[in-house]
């Protein structure tokens, strides 16, 4: 499901009955009962006020979304997690939830026109907008080279809106394959104000922001143990 045929302003809206059926049943149920143990590391970590939010965490596990909805949903901060997902994603009934709960499909090889506006108004709209930036789930969490969506998206929002931070996050889990009843966790790295990086090239950001997130996630893996 692409956002080729459909007019943006539809897609802002998350099914309200959905999305609180959603955050029951995963946090108060699944999550509650599949994990033993669920820690997140706060850092001195606080969101900056008045910012538009990108989200950065590194991407081990279907979990992940789940885990960085537990620690940044709307229970935390009154604002939902709008997921930028590939294609596949979105597809069949899996994807028909997924749409309604905010989530919105890119293309990694040729984003459209649409899709990347679409993502620059949710920035400008100071949504929370999630981004893996090693584009898959790296399982044994070898190092990438992260893909380039995430930095051209958050310089076209930087002319456009300003204050703009990228928050890099590590999650882990006890078990490289969590089970039932393993640990997750959850570190935040420090907030990265994007207009002090609008000179570096996409090569030497995303060289720091994997640095920052593999940091966040080494503390992650410390609590899992």
């Amino acid at each position: 499901m692409d956002l080729t045929n459909k007019p943006l302003n539809i897609l802002y809206k998350i099914n309200p009955i959905l999305g609180f059926i959603a955050m029951f049943v995963t946090q108060d149920i699944v999550l509650r009962f599949f994990f033993s143990e669920k820690k997140i590391i706060n850092n001195n970590f606080s969101i900056p006020i008045n910012s538009s939010i990108i989200l950065a965490p590194t991407h081990r596990s279907r979990w992940d979304g789940l885990v960085l909805t537990m620690a940044m949903g709307r229970r935390i901060t009154n604002k939902d997690c709008r997921f930028m997902v590939t294609r596949s994603e979105m597809r069949g009934l899996q994807g028909w939830f997924l749409e309604r709960l905010g989530c919105f499909s890119v293309n990694q090889s040729s984003p459209s026109l649409k899709a990347l506006r679409y993502a620059v108004e949710l920035i400008e709209r100071r949504e929370q907008l999630v981004v893996f930036p090693e584009g898959k789930i790296n399982k044994y969490g070898k190092k990438l080279v992260l893909k380039e969506g995430l930095f051209r998206l958050a310089r076209i929002a930087s002319k456009k809106t300003k204050s703009i931070f990228i928050i890099p996050i590590g999650i882990a889990y006890s078990k490289t394959s969590p089970r039932f009843r393993d640990k997750c966790c959850l570190s935040f790295g420090q907030p990265i104000s994007i207009d002090h990086y609008l000179n570096l090239s996409i090569k030497e950001f995303n060289e720091f922001l994997s640095d920052e997130m593999i940091n966040a996630e080494k503390k992650s893996l410390k609590k899992c143990r």
